[in-house]
């Protein structure tokens, strides 16, 4: 049987310079086929399963993951046991215990988890979440003296603390206990601590490096309470930890981490206890981004995420945090309308960010195809943005991107974003590890780091070398999977409730891609914020669909679909439900056009 990769509708170019492609190949089909008679579900439904990897036998337990079948023994993760041993001791002695975390979601939901866990059996944690400005990512030495000075006796690291070696061995020579849960990637040398509890450490045979820290909390804290359970605490005094399901969910879809076995079913129950909003905080959050209907994974990633984060990006560090503690009503509507205010203020710098970045970026492109990875530094940037840039330039420029702030001093804060194919982390390790930048780390999909303005020719220059034989080949293979044709007549609620069937969706369970052939572009206009471009498609039957394709505005393919007015096109798309006003209407959310051959 073939695995031929076949083109769909003959678009070998798009708009975005991609080739369509067929999601399913010839034997895909034939497993969607047997998805469909084995379990007994729509055809489409199986067909988007198939389409990504999911097999006949393995279809029912995706479609319904269960934490008990799914969540791993915690003891298979290195240092998780003596970790678990030491919170319990913390947790039966009354000890004071301070947490240290970071400034983005994951940060905030894991030190807001484990906050919650504490407080349950009375102890009163002191947290601490580093100025992104001042003190920069992960613990610094002062931030711990000052928690030692405060008297912890435990201080618990989370979302960071793998790397910070001048700062664990503060604590160290202090004698006090350090326990780090972390996830991101690391060498072989490791800082001195208690408890080191990573999935990415390369000791650790776990398997679950994929795991965001909020994850990494959550089992060890199942962890915590098997030990207390063992020293003779009845179930009903633990904690019930399926009731901060949301947090986890939340930090797993904003951290990008791929939605696929446990992280799935984390994914999956959380998010059926964030619809109850029973926290004060999420409540008034969802409240003041003006969420309507369900909440889903898109809901978590660009409603509730980007506004939790812009405290730490351009506010202070431990608003996100501090929502999703507080129990107070009037509180977390203070918070919630703080960040939401913030969250404004970080899109308008975004956009004259970008705007310079790009006009850079352009300037260096030029005629010809540019370098394989973009590096745009500026003085004037807010730091707490350049991962927002990086990210933006990434997407609109198809390849790995940095963006770099410098000071008055000449030091830069910067932050990397990549496509798949090329592991950015690695790559900002190796320029550590050459001595081009101060410090930096990170994932195969994103970085930070640390470099001197008298370095950044060295730091292109390494990326040129590092890049040129793989970014090229990577870019020039673009393509998009299709994984269905279908008409605007088809976009109705029931349409959309199968497609969600097999979601949620999110990083490595993409949501699925519909081509519509052949409709007439009858509106294409410029939002007046944002830089999205809304549409309206017309099929030759005369359905009509509403569509939008986000931050589109000087991208090629905004280009294309101004250009196009009036025209008859190829879209292609995923599904998605305005529910504004209290109606429901099934809309297209557009990711590229093409022109048909004849």
């Amino acid at each position: 049987m073939t695995t031929e990769i076949r083109t769909f509708l003959q678009v070998e170019q798009s708009a975005s310079r991609r080739r369509w492609v067929h999601a399913l190949d010839l034997r895909a089909e034939a497993t969607a086929s047997r998805i469909a008679q084995l379990h007994a579900i729509p055809e489409m439904v199986a067909r988007v399963l198939a389409a990504r990897d999911v097999d006949a036998e393995g279809a029912a337990r995706f479609l319904d993951p269960t934490l008990r079948d799914l969540m791993p023994d915690p003891s298979t993760l290195t240092d998780m046991d003596r970790a678990a041993e030491r919170i319990a001791d913390a947790i039966a002695r009354r000890e004071k215990v301070a947490i240290f975390g970071d400034y983005d979601v994951d940060g905030a939901a894991s030190a807001a988890l484990l906050a919650r866990y504490l407080r349950h059996f009375g102890l009163t944690p002191a947290i601490r979440i580093p100025d992104r400005m001042t003190e920069g990512y992960g613990p610094n030495p002062r931030a711990m003296l000052d928690l030692m000075e405060d008297g912890a006796t435990l201080v618990v690291t989370v979302d960071c603390g793998t790397g910070s070696f001048e700062a664990l061995e503060a604590v160290a020579a202090r004698q006090i206990d350090l326990v780090v849960l972390d996830h991101h990637q690391t060498g072989g040398l490791l800082p001195p601590a208690h408890s080191i509890v990573n999935p990415n450490r390369q000791d650790d045979l776990s398997g679950q490096g994929h795991l965001c820290a909020a994850g990494v909390v959550f089992v060890t804290l199942a962890a915590v309470s098997r030990v207390l359970r063992q020293r003779g605490y009845a179930n009903a005094t633990l904690p019930p930890l399926i009731d901060d399901l949301d947090l986890v969910a939340l930090a797993t879809v904003c951290d990008v981490v791929p939605l696929q076995g446990f992280n799935r079913a984390l994914v999956v129950k959380g998010l059926l206890t964030m619809r109850h909003l029973h926290k004060p905080g999420l409540k008034a959050l969802a409240e003041v981004a003006r969420l309507s209907g369900p909440i889903d994974t898109f809901h978590l990633g660009f409603l509730l995420g980007p506004r939790i984060n812009a405290g730490g990006r351009i506010g202070e560090s431990n608003l996100g945090t501090r929502l999703l503690l507080t129990s107070d009503d009037l509180e977390a509507k203070e918070l919630a309308e703080q960040l939401n205010l913030l969250n404004a203020e970080r899109q308008a710098m975004e956009r004259v960010m970008l705007d310079e970045a790009e006009a850079e970026i352009r300037t260096e492109i030029g005629s010809g195809d540019g370098p394989p990875v973009l590096i745009a530094a500026r003085a004037n940037w807010h730091p707490g943005i350049v991962g927002l840039l990086a990210a933006r330039l990434k997407e609109r420029f198809s390849r790995p991107a940095f963006a770099i702030s410098f000071d008055a001093t000449g030091r830069g804060t910067g932050s990397g974003r990549s496509i798949p194919g090329f592991d950015i982390g690695r790559f900002v390790r190796r320029a550590v590890e050459a001595g081009v930048l101060v410090k930096g780390g990170g994932h195969a999909m994103a970085a930070g780091l640390t470099i001197e303005r008298e370095r950044l020719g060295d730091f292109r220059a390494l990326a040129e070398e590092q890049a040129k034989r793989i970014v090229p080949n990577l870019m020039a293979g673009e393509v998009i999977a299709i994984d269905a044709a279908m008409s605007a007549s088809a976009f109705t609620p029931d349409t959309y409730s199968l497609v969600e069937k097999a979601g949620p969706y999110g990083a490595g369970h993409a949501a699925p891609i519909f081509a519509l052939p052949r409709h007439r572009l009858v509106q294409a206009s410029h939002v007046a914020t944002g830089g999205h471009i809304r549409l309206a498609l017309k099929s030759a039957d005369g359905a009509q669909v509403s569509a939008i394709a986000f931050r589109a505005e000087g991208t090629p393919l905004g280009e294309a679909l101004i250009a196009s007015r009036d025209r008859v096109i190829h879209a292609a798309g995923t599904l998605a439900m305005d529910r504004y006003g209290g109606r429901e209407k099934v809309t297209l959310r557009v990711v590229d056009i093409a022109i048909p051959k004849d």
